[in-house]
């Protein structure tokens, strides 16, 4: 599917934030969360307001002389797609304008991995993503989770939706996610890898 049609009009966003995480106080510092956390501290960082739009929250804020609009889907993890597709169509926004911020059961707690397209590995989030966006090639940045230790009895999908311990030093996560988010906003997706990944 084309995000949008020849001859409209190109967007004038120059980078659409999407952070995926569930709605509901139960779920807020949870691993599942960790793209609504960056989000929000992106709209700190930058003085964003947060209004309900694209079945989610939307806040647009300006990195230097960039647009970003942040968005942060409340259609639960596996319906994230109606609402990044929405606003991407809204936007006019090209995949390569897309960067989607989540969490990775795959990467070592606390690393952080910038990168373009790839499958969804079993991420929900990302797989109703690609559905309905008909393309993988958007951008990411993975919040590594990690995944349960030996000896604890806690499944996959439960270990993601519990929340991130004082251990795992959240807020320095969280500020070195938004970073990432500047710099690849700012400098490129290259630029972010170097630095980040």
């Amino acid at each position: 599917m084309r995000l949008f049609r020849r001859g409209e009009k190109a967007s004038t966003l120059d980078l659409l934030v999407a952070g995926l995480g569930n709605p509901g106080r139960e779920y807020v510092r949870t691993r599942h969360n960790a793209g609504w956390l960056v989000l929000e501290e992106l709209a700190r960082r930058h003085g964003g307001s947060w209004r309900s739009k694209f079945s989610g929250s939307l806040a647009e804020v300006r990195l230097d002389d960039l647009r970003l609009a942040l968005l942060k889907p409340e259609t639960y993890m596996n319906e994230s797609g109606r609402s990044v597709a929405a606003a991407a169509r809204f936007f006019k926004v090209e995949p390569s304008s897309l960067l989607v911020v989540h969490d990775d059961v795959d990467l070592e707690a606390g690393r952080l991995q910038a990168r373009s397209g790839g499958g969804p590995a079993g991420h929900n989030g990302l797989r109703s993503l690609v559905q309905d966006l008909g393309t993988q090639e958007f951008l990411r940045l993975r919040i590594g989770v990690g995944r349960p230790g030996r000896g604890d009895p806690r499944s996959v999908s439960d270990w993601v939706l519990s929340p991130l311990g004082p251990e795992e030093d959240v807020e320095g996560l969280v500020g070195r996610a938004a970073d990432g988010v500047e710099t690849i906003a700012l400098e490129g997706l290259r630029a972010a890898q170097a630095r980040f990944n």
